[in-house]
C-alpha cells in the first residue's frame, strides 16, 4: 500500500511538468506503476500501452517475493484487477520469478472472468503454450467458482471460460462441481439473475430496475453506478430513495458517491447521507490534520477511458473522508497558489475545494513551503498526481503523499511518506503507522 523511503536519493529524472523527480530504485517504480494502475489506459500525460511496457520491463529487476506480494496487495487492499495479472504473467517469463508464478496466481484470481482475463493477457503478443506454472495455478483457481459465479462471466469472447478448463485440466472436487463443469462445457448453465442480464433481456428497462430495486438484487457499487440511468428511465423515486437508505456502505469510499451525484445531482441529499454513514463509526485520527489537494488541470482527467469519475473525484473523496475522521482539519487547496478552503463537511467541502480557485500548474513546491512557514500540525496529507511543477521541500514534520496516478516519475520521497494508489486502507494505513512509530 506504502513505502518509507529513507535513502538519500539523488534527483535526476523529471516530472512531465519539469520539477525535479526522485530517482527510485526499480521496486518502488514497480510500486508507482502498479498500486494506482488501470493498465492499458492512458494519463493525461502518458500512454497506457508506455505504463503496461514500464512494468513489464521493471518486473526481471525486482526480487521474485517482492514482485508477487505486490500482486497480491495491489489485488487484496487496492482492489485492482489487470495490473496484478500483468504481474504475474511477467513473471512467468523469468526463470528467477516461475517457481512462485501458481501459488500468486491462484491467490489473486478472485472474480471468475480473471480466469479469462489472464489468459487473454497471457496470449497479448501471440498465442503460445500455457507455462505449467501458469496452467496449475489456473487448476487451482477455477474451483473457487460456483454455478452463479461462473455462468455470470461466460460471455462471448475470443477466450471462454470453458477454454480455460481445457486448457488447465483443473480437477472438481466433487460429483456436484463437476456436474456444473459439465454444464458449462455444453453451454447449459443456468442463467443468472443479474441486472446485467435483466437489461439485456429485452425487459423494459423502469420495470426491470424496479424490480431488482424491489428484491434487492443491486449492490452498492451497482446502485451508485446506474442511478443515471434510472433517471433516465423514469424509475419510482421511492424506490431508490428507500435502496439509497438501506444500501450497505461498508467498504464503499466517498468519491463514489461524489461521482453518482455529478450525473444523479437530484438525488445529491440521500447520497450524502449515505456518505456520511459510511465513516460515522471510523475511528478518529487525534491531533491537527491538514489536507492539501491538487487543483491543476491534470487532476480533471478521468480515472480511466470508460470511467465517469476523475481525479478529482478521488482527491475530494479523500478529502471529504479526513474531514469526517480527524479530530481537527484544514482543507487547502493548490495549483498556482495556496487557497485555504472554507470549514465545510460532505458535498459542500466538494464545491468548496472545487471552485477555490482556477485549475492551472502544479505548484507543490510552493503550497508545502507555505504551509511549513505558517501552520503548526501533527500531519500533513497531500492529495495529488504529482506532477509537480517545482522542486518539493520536506514537510515540517509527518507528511503523507497520496498519488492518485501512476506516472513513471514523481515527488515527495525522503523524509515523506509515499503513499501510491488510493482506497479505503489509506486512512488505515496512516492510522496503524501512528500507532506504532513514525521514522524519520
Amino acid at each position: 500500500m506504502a513505502r518509507l523511503n529513507l535513502l538519500n536519493l539523488n534527483f535526476g529524472a523529471r516530472t512531465h511538468e519539469g520539477a525535479p523527480a526522485r530517482n527510485i530504485s526499480p521496486e518502488l517504480q514497480l510500486r508507482r506503476s502498479v498500486l494506482a494502475c488501470l493498465l492499458w489506459e492512458s494519463q493525461f500525460y502518458e500512454d497506457g500501452v508506455e505504463i503496461a511496457g514500464r512494468i513489464a520491463e521493471l518486473v526481471p529487476k525486482v526480487a521474485a517475493e517482492k514482485v508477487a506480494a505486490m500482486a497480491v496487495e495491489g489485488r487484496e487492499r487496492m482492489k485492482l484487477r489487470h495490473a496484478p495479472l500483468l504481474l504475474v504473467r511477467e513473471m512467468a517469463r523469468h526463470k528467477t520469478h516461475r517457481a512462485l508464478v501458481s501459488e500468486t496466481l491462484a491467490r489473486i484470481i478472485q472474480r471468475g472472468d480473471e480466469l479469462a482475463e489472464f489468459v487473454a493477457i497471457y496470449w497479448k503478443d501471440g498465442r503460445m503454450p500455457l507455462s505449467g506454472q501458469v496452467k496449475k495455478g489456473l487448476a487451482a483457481a477455477f474451483p473457487k467458482f460456483d454455478e452463479y459465479q461462473l455462468a455470470k462471466y461466460e460471455r462471448v469472447g475470443p477466450i471462454k471460460l470453458r477454454d480455460v478448463l481445457f486448457l488447465c485440466h483443473a480437477k472438481p472436487r466433487d460429483q456436484a462441481q463437476a456436474d456444473v463443469w459439465k454444464r458449462l462445457v455444453s453451454g447449459s448453465l443456468t442463467t443468472p439473475d443479474t441486472w446485467e442480464v435483466a437489461l439485456s433481456s429485452g425487459a423494459d428497462k423502469r420495470e426491470a430496475w424496479e424490480r431488482l430495486l424491489r428484491e434487492q438484487k443491486l449492490g452498492a457499487l451497482a446502485l451508485l453506478r446506474n442511478l443515471r440511468n434510472m433517471r433516465e428511465v423514469g424509475v419510482d423515486e421511492s424506490l431508490v430513495l428507500s435502496a439509497l437508505g438501506s444500501m450497505s456502505t461498508a467498504r464503499v469510499l466517498p468519491f463514489r458517491f461524489l461521482a453518482a451525484a455529478r450525473y444523479a445531482p437530484q438525488w445529491e441529499e440521500a447520497l450524502e447521507q449515505a456518505m456520511l454513514k459510511c465513516v460515522a463509526e471510523t475511528e478518529k485520527l487525534p491531533g491537527k490534520t491538514i489536507v492539501l489537494v491538487d487543483v491543476s488541470g491534470s487532476m480533471t482527467a478521468p480515472l480511466s477511458r470508460r470511467s465517469e469519475m476523475q481525479r478529482t473525484d478521488a482527491a475530494y473523496g479523500l478529502a471529504v473522508l479526513l474531514r469526517e475522521i480527524a479530530e481537527k482539519v484544514a482543507v487547502y487547496s493548490f495549483s498556482d497558489n495556496l487557497v485555504e478552503v472554507p470549514a465545510r463537511r460532505g458535498f459542500a467541502l466538494r464545491d468548496a475545494i472545487d471552485v477555490s480557485h482556477r485549475h492551472n500548474s502544479t505548484q507543490l513546491g510552493n503550497a508545502v513551503e507555505k504551509l511549513n512557514a505558517n501552520e503548526k500540525c501533527d500531519r500533513l496529507i497531500v492529495i495529488t498526481d504529482e506532477q509537480a511543477h517545482d522542486r518539493v521541500p520536506a514537510p515540517d514534520g509527518k507528511g503523507y503523499l497520496i498519488n492518485v496516478a501512476r506516472y513513471k516519475n514523481g515527488v515527495g520521497y525522503g523524509k515523506w511518506m509515499h503513499i501510491d494508489g488510493w482506497s479505503e486502507a489509506v486512512i488505515e494505513y496512516i492510522r496503524a503507522l501512528e500507532q506504532t512509530a513514525w521514522i524519520n
